[in-house]
């Protein structure tokens, strides 16, 4: 569904416009998630949190933590405790 490639997961509209994204950056051993956005057009369908749990994914595979800098993502981990084991609290 989604597209990655190196500090981005994205989706792309059939017009090749770029319609929802998650950026992330290593930063030594955790990974930092900076900003998350979703088209007006696709709200309220679960895009962002489906970024998110890419994101996830790949830091768990990595063996990482995440920094959530960016306050959805922030939100999301502080409510769900399915996050709990991959959150770099400060």
């Amino acid at each position: 569904m989604f597209n990655h490639e190196k500090g981005k997961f994205y989706l792309t509209s059939d017009e090749g416009k770029t319609i929802a994204f998650i950026t992330y950056k290593y930063i030594s051993d955790y990974i930092a998630v900076d900003h998350t956005f979703v088209d007006p057009i696709l709200r309220g369908q679960g895009i962002a949190q489906k970024l998110v749990d890419e994101v996830v994914k790949l830091a768990r595979l990595e063996n990482k933590k995440i920094d959530p800098i960016c306050p959805y993502v922030h939100k999301l981990f502080e409510k769900d405790p399915q996050y709990e084991d991959i959150y770099r609290k400060k």
